[in-house]
């Protein structure tokens, strides 16, 4: 499990960039932040892929990465390969989250900061991104119910 984020002080400079009427900079601070966070948890991939893991014939150049044909995934509560937010709460929890670096869950799951990111790293062979396809109401209400009552908060 991973939790990352750019820096709690984000939002404090968003703000302040917005008040002084630079909406230009609040902008381009919150979408280099995103991309930030993205690249960090992307290089603690590569450096558990290849320093702990033990892949250490890993030589990929750009496209070959962006393509991601390295060993393992890295899924995302709240992605296409992992579209349950709730997810995010046992990563807070197990990881202690809040308590360590002050990051948050807002009462819908999205992450404070926003320029945060969370997951797992998978590193068995085998181990790809799949969908599931359009789920039925009958399988979100089992869902709801084996997750505990959920489905008032999707």
């Amino acid at each position: 499990m991973f939790v990352v984020c750019v820096g709690i002080e984000e939002q404090d400079l968003v703000e302040g960039y917005k008040a002084a009427g630079d909406d230009y900079n609040a902008i381009l601070l919150q979408t280099v932040g995103d991309r930030l966070a993205e690249a960090m948890a992307e290089y603690l991939h590569f450096e558990l892929r290849t320093k702990v893991w033990g892949y250490t014939n890993e030589s990929l150049d750009n496209d070959r990465l962006i393509r991601e044909e390295y060993i393992g995934i890295r899924p995302a509560p709240g992605s296409p390969s992992c579209l349950e937010h709730t997810e995010k709460q046992i990563i807070w929890d197990l990881l202690e989250v809040e308590q360590r670096i002050g990051m948050k869950l807002t009462e819908s799951y999205a992450m404070w900061p926003a320029a945060s990111v969370c997951g797992w790293y998978f590193t068995h062979p085998a181990s790809n991104y799949f969908t599931l396809g359009r789920i039925d109401e009958d399988q979100a209400v089992d869902y709801a119910k084996r997750k505990g009552g959920m489905r008032e908060k999707w």
